[in-house]
């Protein structure tokens, strides 16, 4: 009785660890074909940055990148109790799914549209003429061009931040876990930031190198920063977790996770 009570546990908390993670990765990827301005969303002005004469520093951000930290936050958790192998697990499953998900949204977008769905919504709020085939199609396919970056960089992210959290681990032991969750994401997400923008952005689409770069500095720059101020969440869930667990549980999954997370791969 005890030990399925042990297995109902573990098998409920990495259920709900993996609705969280999946639920917020697969919209961050839908979503993250439209970029927004950090300064007109506070009131502000243009920043106009300049480096070195070469590129304008705006704080432009895709929209994914508004709840991209609690994919990373939701991996350290899961990195904490179940390990390598359960972040592995959960990523590869993120993967396929974004990938079925884009497929589908590609076979919906060569379906021919009903004619009275374009007739009622042959105009805009103001009245001007608007093709709703064509915006549904231009939005939903801009985002086919982002999977194999998005893709790319997600499973290499996750790769590193998991070898990453294990090692700083091995320093800090059960202590620390500011240090751990905050220098995984330092690494992991400035490969994620850069890799998803320059093959989705500059080798497949038409952005200028300046552009990636511009982008990708201040998306880098928040997905950290935030991850910063969201690590008393990170304590917060490790109180639940361990709340929920029990002490001694709690104890074995995290010594069993980190003595089973050796080597990248």
């Amino acid at each position: 009785m005890t030990m399925n009570i042990v297995k109902d546990k573990r098998a409920n908390l990495f259920l709900i660890l993996s609705g969280i993670f999946l639920t917020n990765a697969i919209i961050a990827e839908i979503i993250g074909v439209k970029i927004f301005s950090g300064e007109t969303t506070l009131g502000l002005n243009q920043a106009n940055i300049n480096f070195f004469g070469q590129f304008t520093l705006d704080f432009n951000l895709t929209a994914g990148a508004v709840i991209w930290p609690v994919v990373f936050i939701t991996t350290d958790i899961i990195n904490e109790y179940f390990g390598k192998e359960g972040v592995k697990k959960i990523s590869f499953l993120t993967a396929f799914l974004v990938l079925f998900v884009f497929l589908a949204i590609y076979t919906v977008t060569l379906l021919p549209p009903a004619d009275f769905w374009i007739e009622i919504n042959k105009t805009d709020s103001e009245g001007n003429a608007f093709n709703i085939d064509f915006a549904f199609r231009t939005i939903f396919r801009q985002g086919l061009g982002i999977i194999i970056g998005s893709l790319v960089a997600f499973l290499i992210g996750q790769l590193l931040d998991v070898y990453v959290f294990q090692k700083l681990r091995r320093f800090t032991g059960s202590k620390m876990i500011w240090l751990r969750a905050t220098g995984s994401t330092l690494i992991s997400q400035f490969i994620d930031s850069f890799v998803v923008l320059v093959i989705a952005f500059y080798i497949w689409g038409n952005w200028s190198l300046s552009q990636v770069m511009a982008v990708g500095i201040i998306n880098y720059i928040y997905k950290f920063s935030v991850a910063i101020l969201l690590t008393p969440l990170i304590y917060l869930g490790h109180y639940l977790i361990d709340l929920y667990l029990g002490e001694e549980l709690s104890k074995q999954m995290t010594e069993e996770a980190a003595a089973s997370s050796e080597g990248l791969l």
